[in-house]
Formats: C-alpha cells, structure tokens, sequence
C-alpha cells in the first residue's frame, strides 16, 4: 500500500493467483484509510485492459463491526477505535486509547456532560481535578476582614 500518492496505490493478489502492482484505489472524497494486509478489494479492468485496473472499494471483514441495526454508520479500524451512528446517538469508542481534539478555537457543548472520571483543567501544568477543587473549596477558611479578624467558618454549603 503506497499512501504518499495523491491517488493511493497498492498491490494485489488476484484470482488464480495472478499479482498486480500499483493498483490505483479509488477512495470516496474526504475518506481515506490504510488497508492492513488481508484486506479485500473489488478491482475493476476499464474495457477489460488487465495492464491498468481500479480498485474501487477495499475491505476488511476481520475488523468490520457487526450487529449494528438498519440505518446505522460506523467508521472503525484494527485497534477497536471506532464512530458509530446508532438510532439512539453517536458512540465513539477509542479502543482504551486517548481522544484527542486538535487544532480549534474552542470545544463548546450545548448540552448536558456527565463523566464517569475525573475532569482535569489545565492537565499539562499544574491543572486540578474537580474533586480535587471541591476538597480544597469544602475545607478553605480565610482571615476575616470585617468584624472580628478571626478566622471564618468552612463554607455552610460544601460542594457536593
């Protein structure tokens, strides 16, 4: 498999053992993936010229996700990473590997988050959790600046 080519080429075993080198693979627009080896390919011969053949889908039924219902989509890979569009939402499952967004001006979200883990601000300095925040803001007393000048109370609504 050549990926470095604006058209990606690869090599085949055809019936009867017959072998192809650079195979043009034909991909639809904004889509693209590396076959791993094993994977299957339907070529096409335009005119029956066997010196130039497309292959114009590839797959890999050892990794295809199975069970999905009618309708649904699914973008997967080898590792267990997958975007799947089920009737009830989407499921991105990262295969026990990070998700990472890159490259934008922010991540807004107009609903709802729940996390089963913990959320870290500024995780590469010296960012907290949010259990560790409400420990230190259930605990915090502060000199007090009015009347008194003695020490204050911990909050009388802790954060839960």
């Amino acid at each position: 498999m050549d990926t470095v080519r604006k058209c990606q080429t690869a090599g085949l075993k055809l019936i009867a053992g017959e072998k192809k080198e650079n195979v043009e693979h034909l991909e639809p627009y904004g889509f693209t993936s590396a076959a791993q080896n094993g994977a299957e390919a339907v070529v096409l011969f335009p005119g029956g010229d066997r010196s130039h053949g497309v292959a114009v889908v590839v797959a890999d039924r050892r990794f295809r996700l199975k069970g999905l219902a009618r309708g649904e989509v699914a973008l997967y890979d080898d590792q267990g990473q997958s975007v799947t569009l089920t009737r009830a939402g989407i499921v991105i499952n990262g295969g026990g590997k990070p998700v990472i967004f890159t490259n934008a001006t922010k991540a807004r979200f107009e609903m709802p988050i729940e996390s089963t883990g913990d959320i870290r601000d500024n995780c590469d300095s010296s960012g907290k959790t949010m259990a560790e925040m409400r420990t230190t803001y259930n605990g915090h007393t502060h000199r007090e600046n009015g009347d008194g000048g003695g020490i204050t109370d911990k909050p009388g609504q802790p954060m839960s």
